[in-house]
């Protein structure tokens, strides 16, 4: 088993659910993988997007959300904060991921030990850095979704706890060593059930955490 390197993706998905695991193998906005990411990075990567009302928009411009879907979600977010990972269900992970296909992310390459849920030495700048960028008084009362992944090697249940205790693992480094707020941060498990490179279950690509920024708030055009 070789679950060695775990990744915060946070970010822009395209829209559907279908295509959603497709859509995770390629990733929209910055791919860092392999480099090191400053928290500025990780903070223009992570502000809500423009949207805009008119049909002139530009190829950065966000449609205009639905006022009835924003409130749905926001309804559901508030329903799992403050909830134990184990305690979600099937369904509601996968309404989480559904939501989560509309949002900013960024790919932030963060080593755990070899099938552990602890957080290497090398793993620390990145994960400081992404700390830094969190706690920026711009995303002051975001909330973060932490969705740990693995790859696709090793059984259906060993995979889905080790991708829960990571994920757990990020969320309460961010709270303990950041100070950001529990309730914030829901973390939610998908073991080997999202693979990135479906075609390659053993690469280390499907070995990630994905934080997604599940603010319904936008800059207006």
């Amino acid at each position: 088993m070789t679950h060695l390197i775990g990744r915060f993706v946070i970010g822009r998905l395209a829209i559907g659910t279908a295509a959603l695991t497709t859509l995770l193998a390629v990733s929209a906005g910055a791919a860092l993988a392999g480099e090191a990411v400053s928290a500025d990075q990780i903070l223009n990567a992570l502000k809500p997007k423009s949207v805009t009302r008119g049909l002139s928009a530009g190829p950065q411009a966000v449609p205009q959300p639905d006022p009835a879907v924003q409130a749905k979600q926001s309804t559901f977010i508030d329903s799992v904060r403050n909830r134990k990972t184990r305690s979600l269900s099937l369904g509601e992970r996968e309404q989480i991921a559904e939501i989560a296909a509309t949002k900013p992310k960024i790919d932030l390459e963060i080593q755990f030990d070899y099938n552990s849920a602890a957080l290497s030495k090398s793993a620390m700048p990145a994960v400081q850095e992404l700390g830094k960028a969190l706690s920026d008084p711009n995303l002051k009362g975001t909330t973060f979704v932490v969705a740990g992944h693995t790859d696709g090697v090793g059984s259906d249940g060993f995979n889905q706890d080790l991708s829960e205790r990571r994920a757990d693992t990020i969320k309460r480094y961010l709270v303990e060593k950041f100070g950001l707020t529990g309730q914030d941060l829901v973390a939610v498990g998908y073991g080997k059930t999202k693979l990135k490179d479906a075609a390659n279950p053993a690469d280390p690509l499907n070995r990630r955490v994905q934080v997604v920024n599940m603010d319904t708030k936008t800059a207006a055009k």
